[in-house]
């Protein structure tokens, strides 16, 4: 899995725990589980780099051993091949000194001089053979200890393999469980574009009169400025912005694997009302609210999936001081998130 895909699978786990719609007493579980799922991706992609770099330096010790194995293999072949020279050439002797013994029994009585030269070949014969035998059993010796350092070669080799075959078995399921993250989180994309693209055509005809539509970080931002929705300071949606919300909630109500979030956000110059709002935050989550009772007035859409909060003029889009900016921020954002219950499912499986 590429670094990318692990990013934004962190991103969209954590930017759909902090905003995705779940009752609050459910949002200390779900930042729990936000927390699992970035330590498991992060424990499986270190684990996955460990098991690569440890398959690929046991493959190479796994194939020195087998060159040693082979050598082993060959010097055990020429030993044998010695060893059974000598034990010819030792079977041959013994043949000898048993003709020359026969010899010396019939010409005890002969020649003295002949008996002398038979002795003589007697005693080199004899000499030969010990040598021989020395080498034989130095030979069969040297024999066996190869055999030994064979099948300790063979040991350590089945071994190695064995840890090989276990490696790339923890590797693949690994990797298995990485492709399945991916896809899911693929499917969750797609989704989102999807639900993008149904949103855009309900509010075809808002686009260019103070609404945007934005898919970024796994989410779809549907941005209305104040002057669609509210007059200055005040909280009541006016009927364009009326129409546009309940367009936007036919959509809602027909993709029910998508929590909303609505964010009222105002400029910086502190609110000069009354009617019991104290300042700008305020505002700001009573226009949030507004919003929240025409969706749930016009639609079946079970309010559990509606987050109505205030940011006031603490995350403004412009920073600057002029007319212009502060119009930017004087806006609100429905945020519009799939379920990741699939994911967390799946997370909780394993």
């Amino acid at each position: 899995m590429n670094s990318k895909s692990f990013n934004l699978l962190l991103y969209i786990l954590m930017a759909s725990v902090l905003f995705s719609c779940v009752p609050s007493r459910q949002f200390e579980e779900i930042k729990d589980k936000n927390s699992k799922c970035q330590d498991e991706l992060e424990l499986l992609k270190s684990q996955n780099k460990e098991l690569t770099e440890n398959s690929t330096e046991s493959t190479a010790k796994a194939e020195e051993l087998q060159k040693k194995y082979n050598g082993l293999i060959a010097d055990t072949t020429e030993s044998g091949l010695q060893y059974r020279k000598l034990y010819k050439q030792y079977k041959q002797i013994n043949d000898l000194n048993d003709e020359l013994l026969k010899k010396q029994k019939e010409l005890l009585t002969g020649n003295e001089s002949e008996t002398r030269k038979l002795l003589a070949q007697l005693q080199d014969a004899k000499l030969d053979l010990q040598k021989k035998e020395d080498e034989l059993k130095a030979l069969e010796l040297t024999l066996n200890d190869k055999k030994k350092d064979l099948e300790a070669y063979q040991a350590e080799l089945d071994a190695m393999k064995k840890d090989l075959e276990d490696t790339k078995k923890d590797v693949e399921a690994k990797n298995s469980r990485l492709v399945e993250l991916e896809s899911i989180l693929a499917r969750k994309d797609s989704a989102v574009k999807a639900l993008k693209d149904k949103v855009t055509a309900a509010l075809l005809g808002f686009e260019g009169d103070g609404l945007s539509i934005v898919q970024k970080n796994g989410k779809v931002y549907v941005s209305l400025d104040e002057k669609l929705l509210f007059k200055s300071g005040k909280w009541d949606v006016d009927p364009k912005g009326q129409n546009a919300i309940k367009k936007l909630a036919e959509v809602l109500e027909k993709n029910e694997d998508i929590n909303v979030m609505i964010e009222g956000h105002t400029d910086d110059v502190p609110y000069g009302g009354n009617s019991g709002i104290a300042d700008n935050w305020d505002l700001s989550v009573k226009r949030a609210t507004s919003i929240v009772k025409i969706i749930i007035a016009n639609s079946k859409i079970n309010p559990t999936r509606l987050i109505a909060s205030g940011r006031g003029e603490f995350l403004p889009v412009e920073t600057d001081k002029t007319p212009e900016a502060r119009q930017k921020n004087r806006r609100t954002e429905i945020i519009l998130t799939p379920k990741l219950d699939e994911l967390f499912k799946m997370l909780e499986s394993n």
